[in-house]
């Protein structure tokens, strides 16, 4: 089944980053859609742009890890929110779209319509 889909653009100036991921992984998934079926990849292509003025509240910036495991004894790599939006801010943004994306099959091309601005 072929769909047209269309490019969304989200600006996330002045917006938590959860709140821009939730928009942005409904897009994806093509909920906003009337045809929307679960078992089929129907969803747009979304763009981000100022993802580096996306806003955390409270002390998340200095709090917020973000864990990776390598699988190898002592493998536990751990990174600060501060870092990870000073060094590449669309990360945090891909990172939580990644983790509200359902886990099957679609998950990877459905991460690839995702782009930043």
């Amino acid at each position: 089944m072929s769909t047209k889909r269309k490019i969304h653009e989200i600006d996330a100036t002045g917006a938590a980053p959860g709140r821009v991921a939730s928009m942005v992984a409904s897009l994806l998934i093509g909920k906003h859609k009337a045809a929307f079926t679960p078992h089929l990849d129907l969803g747009d292509k979304v763009v981000v742009k100022n993802a580096e003025k996306a806003v955390f509240t409270g002390k998340k910036l200095d709090q917020k890890e973000y864990k990776h495991h390598s699988m190898h004894p002592g493998g536990l790599k751990s990174v600060l929110a501060k870092k990870v939006m000073s060094e590449k801010p669309e990360e945090i943004i891909r990172h939580a779209v990644s983790k509200m994306l359902p886990r099957n099959k679609h998950r990877e091309t459905r991460l690839k319509r995702l782009s930043f601005n």
